[in-house]
């Protein structure tokens, strides 16, 4: 079999591994933003099996083009789910789209104007496009390379290792065997190389969606199915538990800088993975820092509610409950309450 065939054929492999993918995720997850993410960069990444072409290829049809730059907007997407699935507080803003969309025209005006141009406009439109994936690849592995210590969710803390060696493995080589090589039979191997790691991996996550429960990964439908979905505490639990929320009322260890959850499971003697489980699957939270913010937030409320304390800045409170500046807190406290917190001062009649 030659490489242009290997390379067919695993290109029309991957979009049907694709394409049931997607349809799985509009089925189970489309009402959730991370399933929507998720279905949004199976259809991109389809689109990128379909066009993708290393070396220096003939100018594409001009009605071929708007799938080039889907294809080229699908990093975009990379980026904005690998933000939702690792942060439970993620939400699509109006200026996500205008990235995309500019990501996308960017790609779209290289492949009709640039790419067909004499000279060195094509390659000049390679190096352009391949610059900008390296960059938002980049940006995905930093962020969620950043936020993996506070992630209290076992199976996605799995997912975070495979999305940094894939993104980096697959996208990087990918982006940079574009920018190294310009034509010839080298291409063609490195085309069909590049099929191969791209089914590969498709397989592996096809596989992975079947074995990983989806709640871990998209979180529950509602808060009300997360509490439903818990194990039974067992006495042994129960037990660490209780120190846990002792250690938390009495020593109040949210208040200190920098608060980990190995210095947690330091103080309580067990392990930190057992910590992480603990505080996940017995108390209902996917994320460290939110369990630590609640916490906060619980002592801020009380001192806002609390007329001795109605001449104390709403600041002095925040970083008295331990939040580093007055922005975070506000943000955590609206969340969580719906109010600001003069708002919520106000609501409980105590004037400044």
């Amino acid at each position: 079999m030659s490489l242009p065939t290997l390379d067919l054929a695993l290109r029309a492999a991957t979009v049907a591994m694709l394409l049931v993918l997607g349809a799985a995720l509009l089925r189970g997850f489309s009402h959730v933003v991370t399933g929507r993410l998720a279905l949004a960069f199976a259809i991109g990444s389809t689109a990128h099996a379909m066009t993708y072409a290393i070396g220096s290829p003939a100018p594409a049809p001009l009605w071929f083009t708007p799938v080039i730059a889907l294809s080229t907007g699908n990093i975009v997407v990379f980026w904005l789910f690998t933000r939702a699935l690792f942060d439970d507080t993620f939400r699509l803003r109006w200026w996500h789209a205008g990235v995309w969309l500019a990501v996308v025209a960017f790609s779209f005006v290289n492949c009709a104007i640039l790419g067909p141009a004499a000279g060195g406009g094509a390659r000049l439109s390679v190096i352009a496009i391949n610059s900008l994936v390296l960059g938002f690849i980049a940006l995905a592995i930093v962020q969620t390379v950043a936020s993996w210590p506070a992630d209290l969710v076992e199976g996605r803390r799995h997912i975070r290792l495979f999305i940094v060696v894939v993104a980096a493995l697959y996208g990087g080589l990918n982006a940079v065997l574009h920018l190294a090589i310009s034509d010839g039979a080298a291409a063609e191997l490195a085309n069909a190389l590049s099929s191969v790691l791209l089914a590969a991996i498709v397989a592996a996550i096809s596989i992975a969606m079947l074995r990983i429960e989806g709640t871990e990964l998209f979180g529950a439908a509602s808060a009300a199915d997360a509490v439903t979905a818990r194990p039974e505490t067992n006495a042994a639990d129960q037990r660490l538990v209780d120190a846990l929320m002792r250690l938390m009322a009495d020593e109040r260890i949210y208040r200190h800088d920098n608060v980990t959850i190995g210095a947690l499971a330091g103080k309580l003697a067990i392990p930190e993975y057992r910590l992480r489980r603990l505080i996940n699957q017995k108390l209902g939270y996917r994320n460290f820092n939110v369990f630590l913010n609640n916490h906060r937030i619980e002592e801020a409320k009380a001192a806002l509610a609390d007329p001795a304390q109605a001449e104390v800045p709403v600041i002095t409170i925040a970083m008295d409950a331990g939040f580093a500046s007055l922005g975070p807190f506000n943000r955590a406290f609206k969340a969580t309450t719906g109010v600001t917190p003069s708002e919520y001062r106000r609501q409980k009649g105590i004037a400044a």
